[in-house]
C-alpha cells in the first residue's frame, strides 16, 4: 500500500481509511474547488458512497489492490470450501448418501435405489417386496440421494395412521430428516392457511385424506417434488367404474408430483386388470390393456415394477467370500393322498359348500364377499391336514353366524366401527359423521332366512366329520 494522491484515485481502484465505513472501489471522482467528491461502491454492502473530501482527508486514504485480501475468517473460509465439496460428492460418490445416513444397507436396497430407482430420470416406480425387506430404508436413501443431487425439496410420505409416526421416527433417526405429521388439528388450527405448502416434508394418513374432504382440497392445491406411498395397495381399484377414494386421491397426487414411489408388499390380488389399474398410477399411457402388462412382466421388463421375494434377499459375502440368505427358505411341496367311502362323500359335500359359497361371493364383488371367498378356499387345505381340522373350523363359522342370527343389526354396526381409521377419533364430529355415512352405504345388511339355511348346512357337515 503507499499514501494517495489526487492522480492515484482512478476508476475500478479500492480506497481504505478511517473515513470510510468499508473498503470502497471507485467509480469516479469529481473536482469540487480545493475538494473532491469521490464516488465508490462499498465492497461489502455494495452500497454507493459519495464522501466530499480534502487534501488533508485524502492523505489519510490507502489505495490496495482490486482484490480483497485474505484476511477473512479462515474458519468459516472451510466451512464453505466443504459445502460447496460437499454439494458436489455425488458426482464423484455414487453412494454418497450412505456416508451421511445412519444405516447399513444390505444389497438388494442398494440394488433397487442405485440400479432401479436413481437409473430413472423421472422417477415412476412400484416396489413391492416381501415384507421384512427394508422399504423404509429404501425410501429414505432415495430421498437422500435426490436431495444431494437438488432435484427433491418437497416430500410427502402417505402412510397408514398408525404408522405415520413411526415414519417419522425413522426419517429422523436413520436419515436426519425432520418430517411433520399432518393431522386434523393442524389443519384446523391454520384455519385460512395452506400448511401443505408451507411445510416441506410431511407425513400424513392415507384414510384420513382420502376421506375428508377439506384435507384433500387442501393438499391438492399444493406440489410435491417426491411422493412415497407407504401400503399402497390400499389405492387398488376394484374396476375402472369403481374406483374407490384412495384410489382417486392416488390418480391425483400422481398429476402433482415428478417422482412417485408406491410401496407394497401385496400388490397383486390375482386380478390381472386390478393390477393394470393399481399401475396406473405410476403411468396411464405405459400399459393401455391387460395383455401388454402380461407380456412384460413375462418378459421381466417391466419399466417401474421391482418385486424380490424373502429367498432372494441375501448379506453382503463374509470373510470368507460366502453370502447368506437373510429368511429361511420356504419349502412348498404338494402331498398326494387318496379319499374313499365315507371320506370321499364328506370332502364332495364340503366342495359342493365350498363352489355355493364362492359363487355367491363372487357374485356380490364387494369386500366382505372376497373374504368370505378366501375363507371357503381355506376350508379344502384344513381337510387336507385333517378331518379334525375342518370339522373346528366349520363348528367355530357355525358358531360366527349363529351369534350374529341373534342380532344382525348389531353385527352391522360392529362391521362399520372396525373399518373406520385409525385416526377416527381426531376427526370433527362432522367429519366422522361423513364416514359414517359413507360405510353406511357400503356394509351390507344380513338375510336372516339365508343365514338359517347355511347354519343348516354346517350342521350337516359337522355330523358327517364327527362320524369319520
Amino acid at each position: 500500500m503507499t499514501q494517495s494522491t489526487f492522480g492515484e484515485f482512478t476508476p475500478g481502484v479500492v480506497v481504505r481509511g478511517p473515513l470510510l465505513p468499508e473498503p470502497v472501489e471507485v467509480i469516479t471522482t469529481v473536482p469540487m474547488g480545493e475538494s473532491v467528491k469521490l464516488v465508490g461502491k462499498g465492497l461489502r454492502t455494495g452500497q454507493v458512497h459519495e464522501p466530499i473530501l480534502s487534501a488533508a482527508q485524502f492523505s489519510q486514504l490507502t489505495v490496495s489492490p482490486t482484490t480483497e485480501p485474505f484476511d477473512g475468517d479462515p474458519v468459516r473460509f472451510r466451512l464453505g470450501v466443504e459445502a460447496e465439496r460437499l454439494g458436489l460428492a455425488y458426482e464423484y460418490d455414487p453412494y454418497f448418501a450412505l456416508s451421511i445416513a445412519r444405516v447399513h444397507p444390505l444389497p438388494h436396497q442398494l440394488e433397487a435405489v442405485y440400479e432401479y430407482f436413481l437409473a430413472l430420470p423421472r422417477i415412476r416406480f412400484l416396489l413391492a417386496d416381501d415384507p421384512g425387506a427394508g422399504k423404509t430404508i429404501m425410501a429414505g436413501l432415495l430421498l437422500k440421494e435426490l436431495k444431494i443431487r437438488g432435484l427433491v425439496q418437497r416430500t410427502l410420505i402417505v402412510a397408514p395412521a398408525n404408522l405415520t409416526f413411526q415414519w417419522q421416527r425413522e426419517m429422523k433417526d436413520k436419515f436426519r430428516e425432520q418430517f411433520d405429521v399432518m393431522r386434523g388439528e393442524i389443519l384446523r388450527s391454520q384455519y385460512g392457511q395452506n400448511p401443505w405448502q408451507e411445510k416441506n416434508q410431511v407425513v400424513t394418513s392415507i384414510s384420513w385424506i382420502s376421506r375428508i374432504e377439506d384435507a384433500k382440497e387442501s393438499l391438492l392445491r399444493s406440489r410435491w417434488d417426491l411422493i412415497v406411498v407407504d401400503e399402497a395397495h390400499k389405492m387398488s381399484a376394484y374396476s375402472r367404474e369403481k374406483k374407490t377414494l384412495a384410489f382417486q386421491l392416488g390418480e391425483a397426487l400422481a398429476d402433482r408430483t415428478d417422482h412417485y414411489l408406491l410401496m407394497t408388499a401385496t400388490p397383486h390380488k390375482g386380478d390381472p386388470e386390478n393390477f393394470r389399474l393399481f399401475l396406473s398410477l405410476l403411468d396411464r399411457d405405459v400399459y393401455g390393456d391387460v395383455k401388454s402388462l402380461e407380456e412384460a412382466m413375462q418378459r421381466h421388463e417391466a419399466p417401474f415394477y421391482l418385486r424380490r421375494t424373502k429367498e432372494a434377499l441375501v448379506t453382503f459375502p463374509d470373510e470368507d467370500g460366502q453370502i447368506h440368505p437373510l429368511f429361511t427358505n420356504r419349502d412348498v411341496r404338494t402331498a398326494k393322498f387318496d379319499l374313499d367311502g365315507e371320506e370321499y362323500d364328506f370332502y364332495d359335500a364340503l366342495t359342493r359348500y365350498v363352489e355355493d359359497q364362492s359363487m355367491k361371493a363372487a357374485a356380490s364383488d364387494s369386500p366382505q364377499a372376497r373374504a368370505l371367498g378366501f375363507t371357503m378356499a381355506m376350508l379344502q387345505r384344513r381337510m387336507a391336514s385333517s378331518v379334525y381340522a375342518v370339522r373346528r373350523s366349520l363348528e367355530r363359522m357355525r358358531d360366527k353366524r349363529e351369534k350374529i342370527l341373534e342380532d344382525p343389526e348389531k353385527y352391522r354396526r360392529e362391521q362399520i366401527e372396525r373399518r373406520l381409521p385409525d385416526d377416527f377419533e381426531d376427526l370433527t364430529e362432522e367429519e366422522q359423521d361423513d364416514i359414517r355415512d359413507q360405510l353406511e352405504g357400503v356394509v351390507v345388511s344380513i338375510d336372516p332366512a339365508a343365514l338359517r339355511d347355511e347354519i343348516q348346512r354346517l350342521e350337516k357337515l359337522i355330523d358327517q366329520a364327527k362320524s369319520l
